[in-house]
């Protein structure tokens, strides 16, 4: 198992990195939560580059009629966990990637400005594969050493009306011990 231990610079050690152009500067806020999202691309299909074309805007719409729907977002991640564990980093999590679109957390808007944007290669319609799980739980143990986080939500929870991500397959129960050592609201 990969250590993912968070350099200064904002990048998980041992990841494969894959810059996204999708990002801008982070404003002045500590980064403080940890949002999980799922993909798959095409829809409910796994293990091909849909998901990375789409993060560096290379995505073809003529492979997919998902994809012309699609193929003009700038959308990021800072990670992407793949079905296999593999971890992918798109932006450094000292800049803002643009994962979490219009949301709200606690009153404040914007999460963007001060979360890290952790996509698994799933969807609401199939489980989370185990190394996945584990993956992620080293992942967070990292990000939780490295910065202050308050809480580890799903898309679900901060863009409610629009979102239902990380879905109903997402286990919870597999990450409990991540947080339940975060030192205020865990999981709204």
């Amino acid at each position: 198992m990969n250590s993912y231990t968070i350099d200064e610079a904002g990048y998980a050690i041992n990841a494969r990195l894959i810059t996204s152009p999708n990002f801008d500067a982070r404003p002045d806020h500590e980064i403080c939560l940890i949002v999980i999202h799922n993909i798959s691309l095409p829809p409910s299909q796994y293990g091909g580059n849909g998901i990375i074309e789409l993060f560096t805007n290379q995505l073809n719409p003529a492979e997919h009629p998902y994809y012309a729907e699609i193929y003009t977002r700038k959308v990021s991640s800072h990670f992407l966990i793949r079905r296999n564990g593999e971890l992918i980093q798109f932006v450094s999590c000292l800049n803002r990637a643009w994962h979490a679109g219009v949301s709200n957390w606690q009153d404040r808007e914007r999460c963007n400005d001060f979360s890290v944007g952790i996509e698994l290669e799933g969807s609401d319609f199939d489980a989370f594969e185990p190394t996945q799980y584990q993956t992620l739980k080293t992942l967070i143990t990292n990000l939780c050493s490295k910065y202050p986080i308050q809480a580890i939500v799903g898309h679900s929870d901060i863009a409610p009306v629009r979102k239902t991500d990380p879905g109903p397959y997402f286990d919870w129960q597999r990450i409990s011990t991540q947080i339940n050592s975060l030192p205020s609201t865990n999981k709204t």
